[in-house]
């Protein structure tokens, strides 16, 4: 973290206490800190006290121009190499869910381009509102990552899920932001590629196809790829779980037409491509502008096929080592081998999804690895995790040479 330039955005709320304590722990881990302050937020601290723990000077107003070469908000976004929002009221995540830029906090948002996270801090019952749910969801997809709140007593006396994450866990989560591999990391310098999630493949505009897929095997193969020293773009189908930190890259899709295009923006840069999403086979043939309404009788909706994107990429790969997964329910070997072959993998990651503790949602998995000379290996029950440093383990040997891709 040691010169890493953070900029630290307070909005008011009583946990503004606890952004002071952040801001001179990240100081003292080397790094270079702003602040900016909303109105709200200066009536429970004052600028003076983020000013002495930062020793720089605050942001607290758009218009207050003290450097005639610069535009304050501009230059604020453009220094920093991280942005944090904290704590991050429901009023703030409102505004910038919403596009609205009417402070210095705001505008200095909407103009960064460095990754943003927002630490959400309130009352239990507002975190858990409905406006609130979908301004975070928006935030999301937008590329926003969030510090989820931990849960405990709050200052309006509910006890519940509200309070801004500990400044020490924050500051761990920027070091292993910041954390550059080290020389000797397998994956260093190799560009991987994930997919993960469902996709939803619309009917009308409130209802959707998808399946069971939870993303955690393919979020877990992120964390690994991060671990050993790779950039990973991870791409998403629609899920509950936050991204690992330290990604290269987050993009979010809804439907398989969006998974394609994502996955093709990117393929011809990276060295891996790892296919764990599970993306619709079929996408109703014509989408309602309006809600179906409900009536007598039976429904017949006619479907597409998707474009089959494993396949695509099997075709087009030059360089690219690819791996793809086969969640099956009887034949696993058969049907995995065939897929192998098909799709012109190089390592296929094949399970059982009725197997005890290797179905949707579920933190472990039960897998056998298929590759093209025919060798097959058999994992042991074992965490999503441990199932990703292995399969990462027989990719780097495939990528040296060891075992030669076809």
């Amino acid at each position: 973290m040691k010169n890493r330039n953070i900029l630290l955005c307070v909005s008011g709320g009583i946990a503004v206490y606890k952004a002071s304590a952040l801001t001179s722990k990240l100081v003292q881990a080397g790094a270079n800190v702003k602040v900016i302050m909303t109105e709200s937020a200066r009536e429970f601290v004052s600028p003076l006290t983020f000013q002495a723990l930062s020793r720089n000077e605050v942001y607290t107003d758009t218009f207050n121009e003290q450097n005639p070469k610069v535009i304050s908000h501009i230059d604020a976004a453009d220094w920093a190499d991280l942005i944090i929002v904290a704590p991050a009221t429901a009023n703030i995540i409102g505004k910038l869910a919403n596009g609205i830029a009417d402070d210095m906090l705001t505008t200095t948002v909407l103009a960064a381009e460095a990754p943003v996270w927002v630490a959400p801090a309130m009352n239990v019952h507002m975190y858990d509102h409905p406006a609130v749910k979908r301004n975070i969801s928006v935030l999301y997809q937008d590329g926003v990552r969030f510090i989820e709140p931990s849960e405990g007593y709050l200052a309006c006396g509910y006890v519940g899920k509200g309070r801004l994450e500990e400044p020490e866990l924050i500051v761990e989560r920027v070091r292993e932001h910041f954390k550059e591999p080290e020389d000797d990391a397998p994956l260093k310098g190799k560009h991987i590629v994930i997919t993960a999630g469902p996709t939803r493949e619309a009917v009308d505009p409130v209802r959707f196809f998808t399946n069971k897929s939870t993303g955690k095997m393919g979020y877990a193969a992120a964390e690994a790829a991060v671990r050993l020293g790779a950039r990973v773009t991870l791409i998403s189908g629609p899920v509950s779980i936050e991204p690992p930190v330290g990604l290269y890259q987050f993009l979010p899709v809804q439907s398989a037409a969006d998974m394609r295009e994502a996955v093709l923006s990117v393929f011809d840069s990276c060295d891996m491509v790892i296919k764990t999403a599970a993306v619709a086979d079929f996408t109703p043939a014509a989408v309602s502008d309006h809600k179906m309404k409900k009536k007598d009788g039976s429904l017949v909706i006619e479907f597409n096929r998707t474009a089959d994107i494993l396949k695509e990429l099997g075709e087009r790969k030059t360089h690219q080592l690819l791996v793809g997964f086969a969640a099956e329910t009887q034949d696993v070997e058969r049907y995995a081998r065939r897929k192998l072959e098909q799709k012109n993998l190089d390592m296929i990651v094949a399970n059982d999804v009725k197997a005890e503790g290797a179905g949707f949602g579920t933190d472990t998995n039960v897998v056998t690895f298929y590759f093209r000379d025919g060798r097959k290996r058999e994992l042991a029950l074992m965490s999503k995790l441990d199932v990703s440093f292995e399969m990462l383990k027989e990719m780097t040997a495939l990528k040296a040479g060891d075992r030669k891709p076809v």
